[in-house]
């Protein structure tokens, strides 16, 4: 199985795949500057030169240009310390992003209302743990501690790969004093269960076989939901994020991603199929076909067990007609 854990760590494998609404061969530039061994975890040497012939032969060559920028030693090995300074700033800006488009209270606006279902379904008195996968400076998970919008019996915990990443936040979250926790590792393998797995533009990631492979994995685990936001494969996405992003954000290798990432978006069938492991009902709240392509950026997919279904539409009101399971897409899936 692969290792789900934050931006920087895919599979090597799998980088470029092409699948459904993305190119063949775009590549996100922080995906190939950072590497981690997937079993023991250490961080190993990333050589720029190496780096930037993989962009050179995915056709990119303002990616060749920028990362041919970044330090390296005289092996010409990319400087990690530049590099983690490098995405720290990346991801900050990031955070004004999910500010901006209040990703935070969308969250909440479904988690809410599948915690209660969980409450009354199971019976159990808590505590509950909402798990960020790849949740970089913990953005999601530091907003919903200062919000304690999910109530108190929910703990809340970050992971991620990256070691830096998951310092900074854990800097943060002490800094501003709260209560939730960051841990550098691998999701689906902390000594607590989860409850609930969500993430943040983290789908795109996975080409081919592995998107099926991440929801599998949690399927098998003792979760009883999971909410993946990630952006939406729409026509206007990459124009829109081209926007966005020069209007937004200052560091070139931000601009890049961003619009990459909006051309990998996976299509909401793809999704809807890949979620469609045993034991898990796939959801999709506000589908490409319901919604405003002008104002759709990120939507999520929720997978509950098939019993939690009933009580979680209750929870959610009149808002439960916006989330459309496969059957609804039969035609465009099969």
């Amino acid at each position: 199985m692969w290792t789900f854990l934050g931006r920087g760590s895919w599979p090597t494998g799998l980088r470029g795949e092409g699948v459904g609404f993305c190119p063949v061969h775009q590549l996100e530039i922080s995906d190939l500057i950072t590497v981690v061994d997937p079993h023991s975890g250490h961080r190993l040497p990333v050589r720029r030169a190496e780096v930037i012939q993989q962009l050179r032969e995915s056709g990119d060559e303002r990616a060749a240009r920028i990362v041919a920028e970044l330090p390296t030693d005289r092996d010409g090995v990319l400087d990690p310390h530049a590099v983690d300074r490098l995405l720290i700033s990346v991801h900050t800006e990031l955070q004004r992003l999910s500010e901006e488009l209040r990703i935070g209270e969308r969250l909440v606006h479904l988690l809410g209302p599948l915690f209660t279902a969980i409450r009354e379904t199971t019976g159990q008195p808590g505590p509950y743990r909402l798990v960020d996968v790849g949740c970089g400076l913990g953005y999601l998970v530091r907003r919903l501690a200062t919000t304690k919008a999910l109530g108190t019996d929910v703990e809340l915990v970050g992971v991620d790969l990256d070691a830096a990443l998951v310092g900074e936040a854990d800097r943060l979250a002490r800094a501003e004093g709260l209560s939730c926790r960051f841990v550098r590792g691998n999701a689906f393998d902390l000594p607590e269960a989860a409850t609930v797995y969500v993430s943040t533009g983290v789908l795109h990631h996975f080409r081919g076989p592995a998107l099926a492979e991440f929801f599998q994995a949690q399927a098998a685990s003792p979760a009883h939901a999971f909410c993946h936001f990630d952006i939406a494969a729409t026509r206007l996405a990459p124009i829109g994020a081209w926007i966005f992003h020069r209007a937004r954000m200052r560091n070139p290798l931000g601009r890049h991603d961003g619009v990459v990432s909006a051309r990998r978006a996976h299509s909401d069938e793809t999704l809807l199929r890949a979620a469609a492991v045993p034991g898990i009902r796939a959801l999709l709240y506000e589908p490409r076909g319901a919604a405003n392509p002008f104002c759709t950026t990120l939507r999520p997919i929720i997978g509950v067990r098939p019993r939690l279904e009933a009580p979680f539409r209750q929870a959610l009101g009149r808002d439960a007609h916006r989330m459309v399971g496969p059957e609804h897409l039969a035609g465009s899936i099969r």
